[in-house]
């Protein structure tokens, strides 16, 4: 079965290698979402003017501009400052990377070899607050604005939470995906979230 459009989202994969892109496509392909490549930081960046994704895996380390450069060009973007970017690092990768990614506005982090499960977990839990926010501003009209920023301002409260921790908490991640399900339900007009009220 084919799924929703309205629930399709945009997933941009920024690594220089191919092998890496391949699986990269091979481990979120079963999540039937739109994958799109980049092969440096400087494709990414164009990328992302041109369209809107839910989430950034990238890669730190390549060529040029490496990932941490991009991460931070992201977001300093007005357009895709708001976008979640997961980090992809080596094994060799210590505390520092951690510090230095939250720093500058990184999700999270994943560290190859990649556990497919844990992937496609981390991918999702942003695909489901994309898709949120995408749903309450198609149902949200011009009078609801301040509700847009109340929510809009929840997310980033969760975000920063999520970033300052040392360890990112699978288990805790999913509590806080549920606090903003329950305050995007209270926001709709109906305080149901099925969008049955006066639209």
């Amino acid at each position: 079965m084919s799924p929703n459009p309205v629930d399709t989202c945009s997933i941009l994969l920024v690594d220089d290698i191919e092998e890496n892109l391949i699986a990269f496509e091979a481990v979120l392909s079963p999540l039937h979402q739109h994958l799109v490549r980049a092969r440096s930081g400087e494709q990414a960046l164009k990328a992302m003017l041109r369209q809107e994704f839910a989430v950034v895996l990238l890669d730190v380390r390549m060529p040029g501009m490496d990932g941490f450069e991009t991460a931070a060009n992201i977001k300093r973007l007005d357009q895709t400052k708001h976008v979640p970017i997961i980090l992809v690092t080596g094994t060799e990768s210590g505390s520092d990377y951690a510090y230095r990614g939250y720093a500058i506005g990184a999700a999270d982090f994943i560290a190859k070899p990649i556990d497919p499960w844990v992937l496609r977990t981390k991918v999702n839990v942003f695909l489901d607050l994309h898709r949120k926010n995408r749903q309450l501003a198609i149902r949200a009209g011009t009078g609801e604005a301040d509700r847009l920023t109340d929510i809009t301002e929840r997310l980033e409260q969760i975000e920063l939470l999520l970033r300052n921790r040392a360890e990112p908490d699978m288990a805790g991640f999913a509590e806080r995906i549920s606090e903003v399900e329950r305050a995007v339900e209270a926001l709709l007009p109906d305080g149901t979230g099925n969008g049955t009220g006066t639209g």
